[in-house]
Parts: C-alpha cells; structure tokens; sequence
C-alpha cells in the first residue's frame, strides 16, 4: 500500500511562532483535509511526523498535545480521510534526540509500525528539517508553501525538489502518478 509521510504545523494546520497550544488554536489549512481525505481514497496511507518542542518548552503537556491530535484526526474522520499513525518528538532543539527533524527517528518509527521501506516515499514538509529527514532515509521529499514553505525555499536548498503550492496540489500530483 502506498504511504505519504506528511509534517503537520504548515503542512496540514496553520502554525504559529507561538506554538499551537491549545486544540482551539488548531485551524487546518485551506484544502489540507481534504487532501488527506483523497490521497486516502486513492490508496494511500497517511502518516505525520511532526516536532513538537512545545512540550519539552512547558508550552504544553502531552495530554493537551493528544487532545490537538485528537481534534486533527475528528476533522480529517469528518471530511473521508484517516491517519495511520501519527509520530511526534517531544524534545528541545538542544536535546540531542534522535527523533527531532532534521533526524531520522521520526521517520524510521513510521516505516516500523507500517512495515515499509521510506526509500522513495514522499514526504511532504514546509521546513528545511523536514527536506533533510526525508533525502537522510531515502524518502522522496516534497516542499510545499505553506507555513514556513516560502521562507525556506527564500532561503536556498541545496538540492532540487518537488515544490507545491499546497499539500492539495501535492496530493493531486501524488494521486496522478498512482493512477497511471
């Protein structure tokens, strides 16, 4: 079965430089849950590996973090789409941790519980972390606009990738190349 490894603040909600706190500061973003909701009925399965150092930061706890997971996943139900699993990192961006984007573990966590090779899944982000944790397990990296998408494509990639303007756009590309 075909994955898609999606970002969440930028990518599929707004985000915040004041972190997203609380589930009523969880907006989606125009078209994001119905992207999620045709990339599922085209075969797709979608994951979310997402930063989170609201938590390590006291901005906070996990609760309240499951509760805006909770509210994200009523949203995609609502509209047709599912997630099959939803990883996060917890931790500072001084941690040293292996799961925080730019590193792996996120990632590597997903591919385990779905049983899947990365190599060549895409993975779609709206930061430079995001770009680096997918090109780091093979994954196909995407870069949409959004969020923080624009200044991260401002400031210069050092490779060339696939960028959209939405994670609806991306998803329909997505869909297009599994059904030909």
């Amino acid at each position: 079965m075909p994955t898609v490894i999606l970002d969440r603040d930028g990518v599929i909600n707004r985000d915040s430089a004041q972190f997203i706190k609380t589930p009523d500061e969880w907006q989606p973003l125009p078209g994001s849950l119905e992207a999620i909701a045709d990339l599922c009925a085209a075969g797709f399965r979608v994951a979310i590996a997402s930063n989170q150092s609201g938590v390590a930061r006291g901005l906070l706890d996990p609760l309240t973090l499951n509760a805006i997971h909770q509210k994200m996943l009523t949203a995609i139900g609502c509209v047709g789409g599912q997630i099959a699993t939803t990883e996060y990192c917890p931790h500072s961006p001084d941690a040293d941790c292996e799961c925080r984007k730019p590193r792996t573990g996120l990632l590597r966590r997903i591919g385990d519980t779905l049983g899947i090779d990365l190599v060549n899944v895409p993975c779609i982000g709206d930061s430079g972390r995001d770009i680096e944790a997918a090109v780091a397990v093979g994954a196909r990296p995407i870069l949409v606009l959004t969020g923080n998408g624009r200044r991260t494509l401002e400031q210069g990639l050092d490779m060339d990738i696939e960028v959209y303007h939405d994670l609806k756009e991306a998803a329909k590309v997505l869909i297009q190349e599994l059904e030909a």
